[in-house]
């Protein structure tokens, strides 16, 4: 009887085992992070109304929403929206120091939410969850500053930081990036995301301009005077709210 229960367990398990990797992407869509500083209430509201604001524009890939009246009112509930949380202390394994407490060390928060509830504020703000799979973007990044122009290469250690911030970018809005590399022609299955870099002493940061062809039309966006984490964001959220269906950055 023992060894029939088991081989049952073992059957259930296996016609599961597809529906719960299926399931995975989606929960890590209604699964939103922020860093606080300590894990007191008063950090913990302003990391909720964070985390909250990430699921939406990931759930839905449309950045407009973060500026619609509406959502300042939904954020100002935002904590109870939350099905559970956790956090990780940054400074894992390191000693306290000087007069620094456990109130004031950097904690990543991660919030969890139900599906439904994320899906039925979206409805409120007029939009809808985005939840086709998402491509991924050939970045083909040209850069210009001080008499000197390059690509971003996928191979090169001189452009390894502007290539983990392009990926961070990515990652909050659950996409990914490629680069190209020697001997590279394109990205399979990747949709090519074209831009521009340059630092500008006039605007005091980065001009950006980026292009992306997307069923047969051309889109182009911009953003000046950032820095290049912050370009690079604009780059992302505008191919998600292109591809999403979402319009024009």
């Amino acid at each position: 009887m023992k060894r029939v229960f088991i081989i049952a367990l073992l059957a259930m398990s296996q016609l599961l085992a597809p529906q719960l990797q299926a399931e995975e992407p989606l929960r890590a869509l209604y699964t939103g992070k922020a860093i606080v500083t300590g894990t007191g209430d008063k950090n913990r509201q302003p990391g909720f109304r964070d985390c909250l604001a990430n699921v939406i524009l990931r759930v839905s890939g449309d950045q407009r929403l973060l500026r619609r009246r509406e959502m300042q009112t939904i954020l100002a509930r935002a904590g109870s929206f939350v099905r559970s949380f956790s956090y990780k202390d940054r400074l894992a394994g390191k000693p306290i120091h000087d007069e620094q407490g456990t109130y004031d060390r950097p904690h990543d928060l991660t919030c969890n939410y139900d599906a439904e509830i994320v899906d039925r504020l979206l409805d409120d703000l007029g939009s809808e969850p985005w939840l086709t799979p998402r491509p991924r973007l050939y970045v083909l990044l040209d850069v210009e500053r001080d008499g000197q122009s390059y690509r971003l290469r996928g191979d090169l250690l001189r452009d390894q930081d502007m290539r983990s911030s392009f990926a961070n970018a990515a990652g909050s809005l659950a996409m990914q990036v490629a680069f190209p590399r020697a001997l590279d022609s394109a990205s399979p299955g990747a949709l090519t995301l074209q831009g521009k870099l340059v630092w500008s002493d006039a605007e005091l940061g980065w001009v950006a301009v980026w292009q992306l062809q997307f069923k047969s039309k051309l889109h182009q966006w911009e953003v000046r005077g950032v820095n290049y984490d912050e370009a690079f964001r604009v780059a992302v959220r505008g191919a998600a709210q292109i591809i999403s269906g979402s319009g024009q950055p």
